[in-house]
């Protein structure tokens, strides 16, 4: 078994390199098929980060009354940390809402003055909910609203923002899921294209060769010994193809990581390729071995039937 599998892989290994020209038409196409999927999977990097940079700025917050005791506020906190919903739970006191709106209007000097006459502070103790998932928010306010979750929260809270938020978190949402359908869909139909490519261009080289294939089908010679050299082909050219991908990305990533990361948030696309690289590597090798593999075994089926 050991010396069937080394003629074919020797014969596999001659049959690249002797068909100079169609295995560079391969490796070029399958270069270009998991280019396209490594891109992808950039395109998939950034965009979930850009969704969960976007996620982490939407929050809803409780209002409470002037007159609410900073212990009840701090029940109320402490109930909504133990929803299995609720990310984090941000406290901020009736002084910092103060000293925050004095520092955000240290050039309105009317707002400073009309607030300073009124000799106390107006703003009441705040709690920012965020919630593991957007979807979540419209249960975490349920929660609220309801009396008997945190008895008598409702006498001191004195208004949610959730449905000033509302729009903008259903968008969110529904923005999440578009994503991950449409990422799907475009991965599905650049791998059923990738899959008709590679199996066109490897038919090529399966093509040029009928006569020999018929030949030792005469002979007797069994489907694997026909079939073992032209997958072997394929795989290697599947290799090569990922090698050549993944040196490509390194200056691609790097040059665009340097001029683009302040566009996405700091999110820098060479980090991400050198902390994935092993997720990168196996994930194109082992498309272009399927993709290689596959095409020629099917491919060459056609000839067997001689």
């Amino acid at each position: 078994m050991f010396t069937s599998f080394k003629r074919i892989f020797s014969a596999g290994a001659t049959a690249f390199s002797r068909n100079a020209l169609v295995s560079f038409a391969t490796v070029l196409i399958m270069t270009a098929t998991l280019t396209i999927i490594a891109t992808l999977m950039l395109l998939s990097a950034i965009l979930s980060n850009t969704l969960a940079s976007i996620e982490d700025k939407v929050d809803i917050n409780v209002y409470f009354t002037t007159t609410a005791q900073e212990s009840d506020i701090l029940s109320v906190k402490s109930a909504l940390e133990k929803q299995s919903d609720v990310a984090a739970v941000t406290y901020t006191s009736s002084e910092q809402a103060l000293a925050e709106f004095r520092a955000r209007h240290a050039d309105d000097q009317l707002t400073l003055q009309a607030l300073d006459q009124l000799g106390e502070n107006p703003l009441g103790a705040s709690l920012a909910i965020k919630a593991t998932d957007p979807s979540k928010y419209a249960g975490i306010v349920n929660y609220i609203s309801n009396d008997s979750n945190i008895p008598g929260s409702s006498s001191i809270i004195e208004r949610v923002n959730y449905y000033q938020n509302k729009s903008v978190i259903d968008r969110l949402t529904q923005a999440i899921g578009t994503t991950q359908k449409a990422g799907f869909a475009i991965v599905l139909i650049f791998a059923i294209a990738s899959v008709i490519i590679a199996f066109a261009t490897v038919r090529l080289a399966i093509y040029s060769a009928r006569d020999e294939i018929a030949v030792m089908r005469l002979v007797g010679a069994s489907n694997m010994f026909i079939r073992g050299p032209f997958i072997v082909a394929g795989i290697i050219g599947g290799v090569l193809s990922a090698l050549i991908t993944l040196i490509i990305l390194a200056p691609a990533t790097w040059y665009a990581g340097k001029h683009i990361a302040t566009w996405l948030g700091g999110f820098n696309l060479f980090s991400y390729y050198t902390s994935h690289f092993v997720l990168l590597f196996v994930v194109l090798v082992g498309s272009g071995i399927l993709l290689g593999g596959i095409a020629a075994y099917v491919a060459v089926r056609r000839y067997l039937r001689i």
